[in-house]
């Protein structure tokens, strides 16, 4: 049945959170959906049988085991938050009218007086004077209307008897807004507090304001709000307290499938994470300042404080639970990696990937051609981002797409805009031939003739294509290393073996691919001197079949080195290397139909841990290591208190207040990872992206402000539309054969050329 289910791409009407955790497939006329995690296919039900089924709600079928618990609690909260809004409708739905009292016959009423335990009291406290008799309701059917009351017995605690104020006067002339006019006012209040206070715009996107929204409504009228000294005191020491919970819980999990210490530098500040499948933590941060500024005469010194500081993360997660220690590929962390490595022969010291193939794309734009091409594509996106107008028009055409598209980095950034660009084609080329672009007065301007010269020039897209078809592999490589969702280590090395494929089919003559070939061997040169990308390679069943013996017998080892290193125990390494041959020849479980078809359908480590059994020590070593990541950017990004203002601060206990608010910010942003969909509907012009893409959107000379031009209040809002394939699964086709020789042999021509020899050095001597 597999083979006729086709899958199909979401679109932007797909707006349920759980869309992002299954993938949909056709069959036939009917449309049926996997869950990403536990795999169980729906037939039917709908994405809300797919939400219960990943929220865990009892009753409602079966339950996924598998679903990262952050992801759980996030649909849990979505689901109570959609029964609350449909209860509210079907509460309003049932009383239509304005809620009303109904006085007892005869019971005499005056204006600004109040019902109390039958009796009517005036607004004074006195009984009611004669002249109450003037107003005598002697029917049900004279009402007080009660405006905005959902419900009066919720208002008084359900005693309708008890006390109910009477305000004739100001009902007469009630006029009840609609529903719009509330949430305008909502929003409004929403606004000028973030304004206030001086928030970025993205805050409205956090995972926590909806609860936040949602616990202020079930307060309650007159619910009072914290002071100052609460969100400082009690509250920061509760979240905190929360925070190191949901570590000590991932403890076992270290211990389980191993770990990764993911090292991120920010301004001469040290940011220690730790990995595991189920989750990333951040751990606490460290201010380098005076090792990594310090003269070239104290490096030794400086190498030797660093590693120290690594030791000390080391300790305090368990020497035995760390498989590896991923850093920045620079001097003094290769240095220190060395001496970590000899301190703790347990662990390795890996260069981060994504940096290696950041370094790998900083070249590939400065090559001339490419560099020009860049240059171009910028003509077009400064016109247009820095012109409302202009803008407003692009996104009309492109159905409200951003040419704009930022990733990890910026040079990964770069060109993963220039790929948006080639797959807006059409759609641009539309835009700069409409009646509506040629009425445009930019359209006259220098740069708006430039842009329009641009984007009817076939050459320009020639080399705009050739661009993307060698760096859009690299960029592939760059998010899978990078993934939450999916750890890398099993798939990084074929996917640089088809990132260097791509290059050498597009450009084919030798001379022309080994330009680039020799700039991803310069880089990679480091990863391939370490076995744990070779390994995850060899014990990834997807891509283990499907090589061949000389293939095999090469990384093998790579498999070697890695059981010797993170297997302690002689004998269990005696039985993990009998057991390899089990594995090699598709033995027993390993060669049965259902695990021969689970392995281009389950994560490598899942495979194993259902059909490893029978090899119970090979199973867990291939667990902890295909469990790893390749990359310490997996949780990186901005953070809302900037790491260096803790440092700086003169005040020990401020100080460490500072220290715990960024110890609680970078775990809440963590948790959202896996959750929300990254970057897909960023704004580029937003503050937190303005880094990335400042090359992109900075004025010029030919954007030159005036008649309007960059007046924000004239932009529209578009619906989205997708316009090109949307790509779920990264992995899916790196595919069989692995037979071009010449695809690794590079990097020992690079070695014997002389790249990257002093880090190699300091590195394996």
């Amino acid at each position: 049945m597999d083979s006729d289910l086709e899958p199909v791409a979401l679109t932007p009407q797909k707006q349920d959170s759980a869309w992002k955790h299954c993938e949909v497939y056709k069959y036939g006329d009917r449309v049926q959906m996997r869950c990403l995690y536990c795999k169980k296919m729906f037939k039917g039900g709908g994405i809300t049988r797919v939400k219960e089924h990943l929220a865990g709600k009892k009753g409602q079928g079966t339950i996924c085991d598998q679903v990262p618990e952050e992801v759980r609690l996030f649909l849990q909260q979505c689901i109570d938050g959609t029964v609350r809004r449909q209860r509210k409708r079907r509460r309003s739905s049932a009383e239509p009218l304005p809620i009303a009292y109904f006085p007892p016959e005869e019971t005499q009423v005056v204006e600004g007086s109040y019902v109390n335990n039958g009796e009517v009291v005036a607004a004074g406290g006195g009984q009611s004077s004669g002249r109450t008799k003037q107003r005598t309701y002697r029917s049900r059917k004279n009402i007080v209307e009660r405006s905005e009351l959902a419900n009066v017995e919720d208002l008084i605690g359900g005693d309708m008897d008890n006390l109910i104020p009477v305000a004739i006067s100001s009902v007469k002339n009630i006029v009840h807004p609609s529903s719009k006019d509330r949430e305008k006012t909502v929003h409004m209040a929403i606004g000028r507090f973030l304004f206030d206070i001086g928030a970025d715009f993205d805050a409205v996107s956090s995972v926590n304001f909806q609860p936040l929204v949602d616990a202020i409504v079930s307060g309650g009228f007159g619910v009072s709000l914290p002071a100052n000294e609460d969100i400082k005191s009690w509250i920061l020491k509760s979240c905190v307290e929360e925070v190191k919970k949901d570590i000590d819980e991932c403890r076992p999990l270290w211990k389980r499938t191993g770990c990764s210490v993911l090292v991120q530098e920010s301004n001469k500040v040290l940011n220690f994470l730790v990995h595991c499948p189920e989750k990333v933590v951040f751990l606490r941060s460290f201010d380098a300042s005076e090792i990594l500024t310090s003269s070239s005469d104290d490096d030794d010194d400086d190498d030797d404080k660093l590693c120290e500081v690594l030791k000390e993360v080391v300790e305090e997660i368990g020497d035995t639970n760390v498989v590896q220690v991923i850093t920045k590929c620079e001097d003094h962390y290769v240095s220190a990696g060395k001496k970590l490595m000899e301190a703790y022969p347990s662990l390795y010291w890996v260069p981060c990937a994504a940096h290696c193939v950041d370094k790998m794309l900083e070249e590939f734009g400065k090559i001339d051609w490419i560099r020009e091409i860049i240059e171009q594509a910028r003509t077009v996106t400064r016109i247009i981002y820095n012109h409302s107008g202009v803008l407003n028009l692009m996104k009309k055409f492109t159905y409200g797409n951003d040419i704009l598209q930022p990733a990890f980095t910026t040079y990964s950034t770069n060109f993963a805009t220039m790929a948006r660009i080639a797959e807006l084609k059409p759609h641009l080329q539309a835009m700069v031939t409409s009646s509506e672009w040629n009425e445009c007065s930019y359209s006259k301007e220098a740069g708006g003739l430039a842009m329009t010269e641009t984007i009817n020039d076939e050459s320009f897209w020639k080399a705009l294509t050739l661009a993307n078809n060698i760096t859009v592999p690299l960029l592939r490589v760059l998010r899978i290393v990078c993934s939450v969702r999916r750890p890398g280590m099993g798939y990084v090395y074929a996917a640089v073996y088809r990132a260097k494929e791509a290059i050498k089919t597009h450009l084919v003559h030798r001379e022309d691919y080994m330009v680039f070939w020799k700039i991803i061997d310069k880089w990679w040169l480091q990863q391939q001197r370490l076995p744990l990308h070779a390994a995850g390679f060899y014990l990834n069943p997807k891509f283990f079949y499907n090589i061949g013996e000389e293939m095999r017998s090469e990384i093998h080892l790579a498999v070697v080195d890695c059981i010797e290193k993170l297997v302690p125990e002689d004998t269990i390494q005696d039985i993990i290397g009998k057991d390899i041959n089990s594995y090699k020849n598709a033995v027993g479980i390993f060669g049965r139909n259902l695990a021969i078809r689970a392995r281009d359908t389950m994560l490598p480590a899942e495979w194993w841990s259902t059909y490893g059994e029978s090899c119970l020590n090979l199973s867990r070593f291939a667990i902890r290591l295909l469990s790893q990541t390749c990359s310490s950017l997996v949780g990186s990004g901005r953070n809302l208190t900037p790491l260096k203002k803790v440092y700086e601060s003169k005040n020990s206990i401020e100080r460490q207040r500072l220290s715990d608010l960024v110890f609680v910010q970078y775990n809440m942003r963590l948790r959202r990872l896996g959750v929300e969909s990254g970057d897909d509907n960023a704004d580029p012009l937003s503050q937190s992206n303005m880094e990335l893409l400042e090359d992109w959107v900075s004025r010029n000379q030919v954007c030159i402000e005036g008649n309007g031009s960059s007046d924000w209040k004239s932009l529209e809002s578009f619906k989205r539309t997708e316009v090109a394939a949307v790509v779920i699964d990264e992995t899916e086709d790196l595919g069989t054969g692995f037979d071009d020789g010449e695809i690794f042999k590079g990097e020992k021509e690079v070695s014997d050329e002389g790249y990257f020899t002093n880090i190699s050095e300091k590195l394996f001597t």
